[in-house]
């Protein structure tokens, strides 16, 4: 994992310093999670954990307790949020099934007195927090990086994650306003590989007979190294896939340029943006004003640094950047 170190501005460090700091060693913070199905999802919960661990074993939260829910489902969730408010809980970090259908666990938490701090897959409700990155500049970034290596362009391939996700519909937007800009593309198929290898190696093997020759996959990270294989399978040429920093796919990258010269990007929000939301919480109960939306830069792996981020992800994992109080209080300075 790599530790993440942000630079304040001269009047971010100066209020940061005169900051006084409340008491939260009595306070219990929940994640709330609607789907652990894949890599980067397993890579969001071990980081929180780390995280959580230590600061309940410094003393200066009391509790730090994971839920994921065991279907991705938005009234699961909600239940999950409502229990969680019965327990009597402090703050909610949330990724979300739904930006709209949990507002109203949302609000009943917000009315409660319970701080809600969503990310990744953030919420709409007024009273919440939201932690992400520019989806929807992922998506563009993808279709712009295709047409200066392909600028005679072609077909792509379009994967999707999750259905009715935050996430899924912001980069699927994203693609596609990058595809209107760059009109010598077109999306001559979409499938859903729910964010996970084996869903999009099974979804992309069986769309590819209907297919004309694509150029170019399109994705939003857990689907690069399946689709992959399912052009190898079908004994198709392999297209430039845009990968999403997972280890396995950084591996077969890094075969691939070895064998041929193969070249492509990967990028992805880091899974550690549940360590950010874990310090925002902390600093929220502490009394401090933070901004009701904060954003953070998406990981980004080039020919350049794939090495790099490859030595330092491990097997089965996703490259990484974990947050330390520190750097959640340099987010919130640079809001502000």
């Amino acid at each position: 994992m790599i530790t993440r170190t942000l630079l304040l501005s001269a009047a971010g460090v100066a209020a940061l310093a005169g900051t006084a700091l409340a008491e939260t060693s009595d306070k219990r913070i929940a994640l709330s999670n609607n789907y652990a199905g894949n890599s980067w999802r397993q890579a969001m919960l071990q980081t929180f954990q780390e995280v959580a661990d230590k600061a309940v074993a410094d003393g200066i939260v009391a509790a730090a307790d994971p839920y994921t829910t065991s279907e991705n489902q938005a009234t699961e969730q909600a239940a999950q949020i409502q229990n969680m408010i019965l327990q009597g809980y402090d703050a909610i970090i949330l990724n979300a099934a739904s930006p709209t259908a949990l507002n109203g666990a949302v609000e009943e938490a917000c009315n409660a007195g319970v701080i809600v701090v969503s990310f990744d897959g953030i919420v709409t409700a007024p009273c919440a927090w939201r932690i992400a990155v520019d989806f929807r500049a992922m998506g563009r970034e993808q279709v712009d990086y295709l047409a200066e290596r392909l600028p005679d362009g072609g077909n792509l391939l379009e994967i999707r994650g999750l259905a009715g996700v935050f996430v899924d519909d912001e980069i699927h937007a994203g693609i596609h306003e990058g595809v209107e800009a760059h009109s010598q593309f077109t999306i001559a198929g979409t499938v859903n590989g729910d964010w996970a290898q084996e869903v999009a190696q099974r979804a992309v093997a069986g769309i590819l007979p209907s297919l004309p020759e694509i150029v170019g996959v399109v994705t939003q990270g857990g689907d690069g190294y399946g689709a992959a294989e399912a052009f190898r399978a079908a004994g198709r040429d392999t297209p430039l896939i845009i990968l999403g920093n997972r280890q396995d796919e950084m591996a077969w990258w890094a075969e691939q340029r070895d064998a041929n010269g193969y070249e492509t990007m990967s990028l992805s929000i880091a899974p550690g943006v549940a360590s950010l939301a874990f310090w925002v919480a902390q600093q929220i109960l502490d009394g401090q004003e933070v901004p009701k939306d904060l954003t953070v830069p998406f990981l980004r792996v080039t020919q350049d640094t794939l090495d790099e981020a490859l030595a330092a992800t491990p097997e089965g994992s996703v490259a990484n950047t974990v947050y330390s109080l520190e750097d959640a209080q340099a987010v919130i300075a640079e809001a502000q």
